[in-house]
């Protein structure tokens, strides 16, 4: 799934850029649209490291998380860390809002509404912000515990435990 949103996301962008490709946004939208539900519903009935309940947490396990960051002491995850988590939420968020914004500029009520235009357009950069803040949490990850992160995604495998002082969730 996440590599399905990472393909439709990058399409829908491209499509913006011109080169006559523009006709092709409304349909590469609905198409990100239609990851996103699944996502949801992967989210809700999926895998045990693909549920938000496996891997949402509150506010002061996120905050903790970050804090052992600083001090370099943050436990390994097999799924999603805590502020992996909260990520996945943000982006899946974002989409959807560019999703929805995107189809009711295609309505007859809200058709030719600047503030929408506005809207979609402040959302579409703040996923560009949100992605590059994913990329780097990643290759941050992915140095920091020495494991191929992106190798993961695709597989939905990582390494077991290193040694018994190897603190993993």
């Amino acid at each position: 799934m996440h590599w399905t949103l990472v393909v439709a996301v990058t399409c829908v962008w491209i499509t913006t850029l011109g080169w006559g490709l523009i006709r092709f946004h409304e349909p590469a939208g609905y198409v990100t649209l239609a990851a996103v539900a699944l996502r949801l519903l992967w989210g809700l009935t999926g895998g045990k490291y693909a549920r938000f309940a496996q891997f949402v947490r509150g506010p002061r396990s996120v905050l903790r998380y970050a804090d052992q960051i600083g001090t370099q002491s943050e436990a390994r995850y097999l799924g999603h860390n805590p502020l992996g988590g909260w990520m996945v939420l943000l982006l899946i968020a974002c989409i959807a809002g560019l999703g929805i914004t995107g189809w009711l500029y295609t309505t007859d009520y809200f058709w030719g509404m600047a503030w929408l235009d506005q809207l979609h357009k402040c959302l579409a950069w703040g996923l560009l912000v949100l992605v590059m803040l994913h990329v780097a949490g990643v290759l941050f990850a992915s140095l920091r515990h020495r494991e191929n992160l992106v190798a993961a995604m695709f597989t939905g495998r990582k390494r077991a435990p290193v040694s018994d002082g190897d603190t993993i969730f």
